[in-house]
């Protein structure tokens, strides 16, 4: 009978475990869907300061952005067009988040760089890249990268870029997401969305 029990015991934890893994790649994910909440978790800023994501979504419509970190390129071309269109996105009702694994000094690089206005948030643990359905397991060649920029915090996953249009619900109204991280939405795009769903 005891080693029934410890048979059990060992089948219940090997399938929680398997579980708990990070898909093997960007196409494995299984993301959040329209109508499904946003995760309650706790972020740091720039500045290394706590923020608990769904106050701030409460206050205004969001467009949440999850990018690789200051050092990709794509994300960098993509964080500045979404600078370029900040203005109309604010005027239409929504506010701009962007979330990566980078440390919040990392962030504050970026944010210089790239002269950007809205709000950058760090996501070293992968909280909320996970709860979300969007983390995987980095390729063997990122792992260097993805530890320097988040400071040795994050030294196994990468969020597949995305974007989520959330409502002050914190429900989902929209989402866009791209696996192949070299294609983003387009600013257009993002546009017609953003007035589609004012």
């Amino acid at each position: 009978m005891k080693k029934l029990l410890v048979l059990a015991f060992i089948s219940i934890v090997g399938i929680s475990n398997a579980q708990n893994e990070l898909p093997k790649t960007a196409l494995e994910i299984a993301p959040l869907l329209i109508g499904e909440k946003i995760p309650a978790v706790t972020l740091l800023s720039s500045e290394g300061k706590t923020v608990k994501l769904l106050d701030i979504i409460q206050k205004q419509k969001t467009i949440v952005v999850f990018y690789r970190g200051g050092w990709c390129p794509y994300c960098n071309i993509q964080l500045a067009a979404l600078g370029q269109n900040e203005q109309e996105l604010l005027a239409l009702g929504f506010q701009i988040i962007a979330v990566s694994p980078d440390a919040p000094a990392a962030l504050l690089q970026t944010d210089q760089k790239e002269k950007l206005n809205y709000l950058l948030l760090s996501d070293s643990k992968g909280e909320l890249s996970k709860a979300m359905g969007l983390a995987f397991q980095a390729p063997e060649n990122y792992k260097p990268i993805i530890t320097k920029g988040s400071e040795g915090v994050n030294t196994t996953f990468l969020p597949v870029p995305a974007v989520f249009f959330v409502g002050t619900n914190g429900l989902i109204q929209f989402e866009h997401i791209t696996p192949d991280f070299k294609n983003r939405i387009s600013s257009e795009l993002l546009v017609a969305v953003t007035k589609a769903l004012k």
